[in-house]
């Protein structure tokens, strides 16, 4: 949700949105298409960082992560019983969370993936559906010091890579809400993206 700017090349001082990082050594930008095809390899972006650090202080054992205050208020949270409720467009269950999940202390480096290489889950939880921005439940997943297995644990994430044949691999989630103590809840919606938050095409 940060502003990206290049500061280099053909297309400087144009700017985009930061909407993802990807296994720590790729972060993904979002540049409308006119700007893209001005783009050369070695153009450098800048990201304006606002956000790290951002706390929710009523609710304090609900982590935030990658996450600007833009996105956070574009989300439409609701407060319903001293919870959080989320709009999201599909609950993934822990099972199929893979690559990623134990790496590291720390959430904020890389995403982890949503294991595809099973056809029977893909259909069953209609995977394909899924599209880049889209804002996504896993259950039983906690995502605050590093990412693993807590029964219970939600965490509400933006899918930021598409799918993949790789075991263990598959559409990429960058958390951006967790807790293990279920004062995060969601609610499925037809549309959650952050391309309609914040107006990309």
């Amino acid at each position: 949700g940060n502003e990206a700017k290049l500061v280099s090349g053909e297309a400087k001082g144009e700017k985009g949105v930061f909407t993802g990082r990807h296994a720590g050594s790729d972060d993904l930008v979002w540049f409308p298409q006119e700007t893209l095809e001005k783009l050369t390899i070695g153009d450098k972006i800048q990201i304006k960082a606002i956000g790290a650090g951002l706390k929710l202080l009523d609710y304090p054992d609900i982590g935030v992560n990658k996450m600007s205050p833009k996105l956070l208020d574009s989300l439409g949270i609701k407060e319903k019983d001293g919870k959080l409720v989320v709009p999201v467009v599909k609950e993934i269950p822990g099972y199929l969370m893979g690559s990623g999940i134990g790496w590291s202390t720390n959430t904020e480096p890389v995403d982890y993936d949503i294991q595809t290489t099973d056809p029977k889950q893909v259909k069953k939880f209609n995977l394909e559906s899924l599209r880049l921005g889209d804002i996504v439940c896993l259950r039983d997943q906690l995502c605050i010091n590093g990412r693993g297995h807590w029964k219970g644990a939600v965490t509400v994430g933006v899918i930021v890579h598409g799918a993949s044949d790789y075991a263990g691999h598959g559409p990429g989630v960058n958390p951006i809400l967790s807790t293990k103590e279920g004062r995060l809840d969601v609610e499925i919606v037809e549309k959650a993206n952050i391309a309609d938050y914040f107006g990309l095409n």
